[in-house]
């Protein structure tokens, strides 16, 4: 990956805090919060998981591939659960998307912070 990519990282910018520490906050009052769950969650999943995508798109950060599908996978299990479709055990979704979480950013260690991504041929 060319050096210029930890400049273009969103994980190492400002808005960092904003868009994933807050949706973190958010997710660990819903745990506590039954009734503004929901509204808690849902926002907080689509965030931090739009911000992977684009982040996975922008800078080609390894675990931002891994969880910015995740978080959006997740926010749709939340208003299945919401609709009552699918069962919702908060401790054990919030423990899933932890573990994937963190395994995703350990995958870094071995592998790369950034996918390199293929260029033109000639």
């Amino acid at each position: 990956m060319d050096e210029n990519c930890a400049s273009r990282d969103l994980v190492c910018s400002s808005w960092a805090c904003l868009l994933w520490c807050l949706p973190t906050i958010m997710l660990v009052v819903g745990l506590s919060w039954p009734t503004g769950r929901t509204w808690l969650w849902i926002p907080a999943l689509v965030v931090a998981g739009g911000a992977c995508i684009v982040n996975a798109g922008h800078c080609g950060r390894l675990h931002c591939y891994i969880t910015g599908p995740f978080f959006l996978l997740a926010a749709v299990y939340v208003v299945l659960a919401q609709f009552h479709i699918v069962p919702l055990q908060p401790g054990r979704f919030l423990l899933v998307v932890f573990v994937v979480s963190v395994a995703a950013c350990l995958a870094e260690f071995p592998l790369g912070s950034y996918v390199k991504k293929a260029g033109p041929t000639r």
